[in-house]
């Protein structure tokens, strides 16, 4: 009998001590975890190249040799209800390509000067670039761009 007193006692010794002791916790731990997704998202970001919508234009690299020729200029414009001109007359997207790509093909190509209004859409500028770009046409300069300087 004594021998159970001695156990129960040790026991009763036992659960007194442990009643101090903070319970023990059974959830993983989500901080490491989280630190690595932290840093494989900071990685992705890093990685990712930057998306530009840009139409690239091979631009002059030297100063042009000086010309007595006057070249001929061809205006392009852009209304603010997004209508295309060709020296003044509308022209459709379709018909703007077939004139740009007969002037790509002279040997001597005209000078286009393209003047967007200031209320047009960008989608129709870039699309005035780009067919012109497709071309073959080289010489484009924007005119009037100081009215979008706010």
């Amino acid at each position: 009998m004594q021998l159970n007193k001695k156990k129960s006692s040790r026991l009763a010794a036992r659960a007194a001590g442990r009643a101090g002791d903070p319970e023990v916790i059974m959830d993983i731990n989500t901080t490491p975890l989280i630190d690595v997704m932290l840093v494989l998202l900071v990685m992705l970001i890093i990685t990712i190249p930057i998306q530009l919508h840009a139409v690239n234009l091979a631009l002059p690299v030297n100063a042009p040799a000086q010309n007595l020729v006057k070249p001929e200029k061809i205006q392009i414009d852009i209304d603010e209800s997004n209508r295309v001109y060709w020296q003044g007359l509308p022209v459709t997207s379709l018909e703007l390509e077939d004139k740009m790509a007969e002037v790509g093909q002279l040997a001597s190509q005209p000078e286009i000067h393209l003047r967007p209004n200031k209320k047009c859409q960008y989608a129709v500028f870039a699309n005035v670039l780009s067919i012109s770009k497709r071309r073959g046409l080289t010489k484009v300069a924007v005119i009037g761009s100081e009215q979008f300087i706010q």
